[in-house]
């Protein structure tokens, strides 16, 4: 009974439960180990509380004065309407005088519609943000907790002593993460790098503007035998890694 249970929690299945993505026969599973066994039921318990943590960590703030613009939008479709048909009426009486005005109406909706599509535009970049970051927290949940994850201890070499970072592989789901938690000081003039290296392929994965937090993590992409590096740059950073300014690397 104790082997049936294991391989249950070494599936990711309560995860997926959590976060509302199992089947609807998944779901009955997960829901009958809960009732029946205590250590999943435990698990289950340990797992909500993480998952509430870690999402008020990544809470996601709204853009300011999204809320004001959403509303100012609709409000000013409805002003916008009312007007135009106003000084469409008015125009139609005028014609003769002013034959010029339906050129000065015809602009004021022109102007409208496109005003209209800058704030859509926005709304569905920040829909697609939104959801690109829902994914990537429910991915650094999964790799936290899922017993699968490998965690690797990284620490900086002779020129970045003082460097400390976790990275978590998870060769199961093929994600993989770094908490980089302790940095040098380096001069004004200079900035730490990270790379991997894929199949073969150098990434460029950005600047590492400061330690984070211990549950903050920067993804790196997944590939068998991959390489990362951490380098030391000129300020601003490189389009590829100054080798002999390594000052840490792993293999996963």
């Amino acid at each position: 009974m104790k082997e049936k249970i294991r391989i249950f929690l070494d599936t990711d299945l309560l995860e997926k439960y959590l976060i509302g993505t199992t089947t609807t026969e998944e779901s009955l599973q997960v829901e009958r180990y809960i009732a029946m066994y205590p250590e999943v039921n435990k698990t289950y318990d340990e797992l909500q509380e993480s998952l509430e943590k870690f999402a008020k960590l990544h809470a996601i703030k709204t853009p300011e004065g999204l809320k004001e613009r959403i509303i100012a939008r609709m409000h000013g479709e409805r002003i916008g309407r009312k007007k135009f048909f106003r000084y469409a009426i008015a125009a139609s009486f005028a014609a003769v005088i002013f034959a010029g005005a339906s050129f000065f109406f015809w602009n004021q909706s022109q102007n409208l519609q496109q005003e209209n599509a800058v704030v859509s535009i926005q709304i569905e970049d920040l829909q697609k943000s939104m959801t690109q970051q829902m994914e990537d927290m429910r991915n650094q949940f999964i790799v936290l907790n899922n017993p699968r994850t490998r965690k690797y201890n990284v620490n900086g070499n002779i020129k970045a002593k003082e460097l400390k970072a976790v990275a978590y592989i998870n060769p199961v789901k093929k994600l993989s993460y770094i908490n980089v938690s302790k940095l040098p000081n380096l001069p004004e003039d200079q900035c730490f790098q990270m790379w991997a290296e894929v199949n073969g392929k150098m990434v460029n994965l950005g600047i590492i503007e400061e330690a984070q937090d211990k549950d903050k993590l920067m993804a790196l992409p997944y590939g068998e035998n991959a390489i990362s590096y951490i380098t030391i740059e000129p300020k601003g950073g490189n389009q590829s890694p100054t080798i002999e300014n390594k000052v840490a690397d792993f293999k996963y």
